[in-house]
């Protein structure tokens, strides 16, 4: 395999990674590249400084074939993506807009592989077509008001069984797509055994409701919702039905969480294409900052962050082609990458100065949705615990 750069390479892949990719691979990653640059990202920033999501993203989406790719035999693609190819397409994504990124995530990753993973055979052919082509969207309802890291022990919404139906009552907090998601993935504790399953809550089914959240400083285009759930009907057909406890759940969550680490990647990618512009342009003192060592030495850093957790996440996607990594990998992929992203996108932010706050330059609202994809799908200290507890031997959980 040739490791000489390729056309349209990005200039932040310094290593060359995208040269792993097979021919056909890399066509869908400039498919998708194309798609960003020329239909999503003119509908960015206006949609950003408002906190809208605008609806044509579904239709442009619709009709790119990207949607379905990790999931043979349910998108336009007869095999199976490779892990490595997904991820980049996350990051892809993600260093045009995380918002955007945030919300095809939600759909293609989240709500399609619980289904995928937790539904059995009649579920898959019944939601994932649809899904696949986006003509349904997805959503996953995990988080509550009270509940983030502890929601494992501690989930609060509860299912109780009625014969063949199951009554869900209960809250959930920033559930991304939730507001016009067709289907949405919610996660209730079984107050009979306690045990964690997954439902599939069509929309506008009765005592279902969904609330924008306003006032948010990252992923403003994502529509994250707060519901409320009142005695909500669900069918047994709707339950997921390989899934009996949260240790299936954190099958799933543990695939995802890689996911959240290339959206990091891309976010740092995104940050730092900026500044590298943005510095050989504005000129102080007569020439270009770029010229300054100091601005060269905040560049460098950043590449040796991207550089570093690209190659990380190349390898948690072998091993997760391989099947055998485990939730430790994913843990500490979400850990450091993320990590580095709020140190590139602070260095990004720097190199533009006082501009480095306004929208119009882009940086702002990379350095802003960082702090979401910080937090989200588990923390710093979460990922590092799980590690931790891997490395010694020893739960360091409280």
């Amino acid at each position: 395999m040739s490791m000489e750069p390729l056309a349209d390479q990005l200039t932040a892949d310094f290593y060359n990674y995208e040269t792993l990719l097979a021919d056909e691979e890399r066509k869908i990653l400039l498919q998708a590249r194309e798609l960003m640059r020329e239909q999503v990202r003119p509908l960015v920033n206006e949609n950003w400084a408002k906190g809208e999501f605008p609806r044509e993203l579904i239709d442009i989406f619709r009709g790119s074939g990207l949607a379905g790719l990790p999931y043979e035999g349910y998108g336009e693609h007869p095999a199976a993506a490779s892990h490595l190819l997904n991820g980049m397409l996350a990051m892809e994504m993600t260093r045009v807009d995380a918002s955007v990124a945030t919300f095809f995530g939600v759909h293609n990753g989240l709500a399609m592989y619980s289904i995928h993973a937790g539904g059995d055979q009649e579920q898959r052919d019944r939601w994932l077509p649809a899904m696949a082509a986006m003509d349904k969207i997805g959503a996953f309802a995990m988080t509550e008001p009270l509940g983030g890291s502890d929601v494992a022990g501690g989930m609060r919404t509860t299912a109780k069984r009625d014969g063949d139906t199951w009554i869900l009552n209960g809250a959930k907090k920033w559930i991304g797509n939730a507001t016009f998601a067709d289907y949405v993935v919610v996660w209730a504790r079984d107050v009979d055994d306690n045990h964690v399953k997954g439902f599939v809550v069509e929309k506008g089914t009765p005592g279902f409701s969904p609330v924008k959240i306003e006032g948010k400083i990252a992923f403003r285009i994502v529509e994250n919702a707060e519901i409320t759930l009142t005695e909500v009907r669900v069918p047994e057909a709707n339950r997921l039905q390989r899934i009996n406890s949260f240790r299936d759940v954190a099958e799933i969550l543990r695939a995802t969480r890689g996911g959240v680490a290339w959206q990091a990647l891309g976010v740092m990618i995104g940050a730092y294409e900026l500044a590298l512009d943005y510095a050989k342009e504005r000129k102080q003192f007569g020439r270009p900052i770029a010229r300054f060592q100091l601005v060269q030495d905040l560049l460098v850093k950043s590449l040796g962050n991207i550089t570093a957790s690209w190659g990380m996440l190349v390898q948690l996607a072998r091993l997760q082609d391989a099947g055998i990594f485990r939730d430790e990998h994913s843990a500490l992929a979400k850990a450091f990458v993320t990590a580095r992203m709020r140190e590139v996108v602070a260095w990004g932010r720097e190199i533009f100065g006082g501009n480095g706050i306004l929208l119009e330059h882009d940086i702002a609202r990379f350095f802003t949705d960082a702090e979401a994809i910080y937090s989200f799908e588990g923390t710093r200290e979460m990922n590092t615990l799980i590690v931790g507890k891997s490395i010694t031997g020893q739960s360091a959980f409280v």
